[in-house]
């Protein structure tokens, strides 16, 4: 049985809603977002990225992966309806003054879907040439569900045939990562109905694209270390993932802060680096 957490509202979790949503984007711009790195460019590297591709990002995050898109010479638009930090990173990074940021008509970043009047006014919208949605389930109860309808609004904006990229965790037993989440379970439990289990199932990303709609057309599996400078950037960094929202709910931030560090000891290496090994499955489905 793998632990799957319940993603809870923040306007309503107690400590949570107190938390600085901002830092803890910003962990995620500097930290977290960069170990996901090697999925981001096997998938661009399979889809041939580049020129010529019109690409829709599904929860685009702070934009990393599309800090990479764009140097590949793509245009898209981002989509992040759940983090108003990330997405105010994203656009610093690439409509901004920094590195990467990019001016142009073919740069969108918006916290909702694109309507085809909003992405053409009077004329017929271009339609996508690849959809992806990075972020990866199989951790958060209901994540799944969400995902689809997601999937299943968004599809309608892709041409037909297009790639629909799906991400999700690789099995428990090669995700160092793993035990680490099973503190953040067993610390919500401690707010009975806050926590569920289920097993893990390995054609979640499968069953998603076709409730979708989509034609699974291939998959792969990528190595995505998380690598980490000392215990203090481990801990900031996977708390601004938001999968221990629910055990801080529960408990409080001391309590989750202490024993996620304790947890991480064993993947702390002589020189103080913290390495935990991980993979990441992703799938290609098409449209219709």
């Amino acid at each position: 049985m793998t632990p799957v957490l319940v993603r809870q509202d923040l306007a309503h979790a107690g400590p949570v809603s107190r938390a600085d949503l901002g830092a803890r984007a910003r962990d995620w711009s500097e930290i977290q977002e960069r170990m996901l790195v090697p999925l981001y460019e096997a998938v661009h590297e399979r889809l041939d990225v580049g020129p010529g591709t019109r690409l829709l990002s599904l929860g685009c995050g702070s934009g990393l992966a599309l800090v990479m898109a764009a140097s590949a010479g793509a245009a898209f638009t981002g989509v992040e309806s759940s983090s108003p930090a990330r997405l105010a990173l994203a656009r610093e990074r690439l409509l901004g003054d920094g590195p990467g940021a990019r001016a142009r008509g073919d740069v969108r970043l918006t916290d909702r879907l694109p309507t085809p009047s909003a992405d053409r006014p009077g004329g017929r919208p271009s339609p996508y040439t690849v959809i992806t949605a990075f972020e990866p389930i199989g951790r958060v109860a209901g994540d799944t569900e969400e995902l689809t309808e997601l999937l299943t609004a968004a599809t309608p904006l892709a041409r037909r045939g297009a790639p629909v990229v799906l991400a999700g965790w690789g099995p428990p037993e090669r995700c160092a990562t793993t035990a680490v989440l099973r503190v953040a379970a067993k610390l919500a439990d401690q707010d009975r109905g806050t926590v569920r289990l289920r097993p893990a199932v390995r054609d979640d990303l499968e069953d998603v694209a076709r409730r979708a709609g989509l034609r699974p057309d291939g998959s792969g599996r990528v190595a995505c270390p998380f690598g980490y400078a000392d215990l203090d950037s481990a801990l900031r960094g996977l708390l601004s993932t938001g999968l221990f929202d629910a055990a801080v709910a529960a408990t409080d931030q001391a309590q989750v802060d202490k024993e996620v560090t304790e947890a991480l000891h064993p993947y702390r290496r002589s020189d103080g680096t913290v390495w935990m090994p991980n993979v990441f499955r992703y799938l290609i489905a098409r449209t219709p």
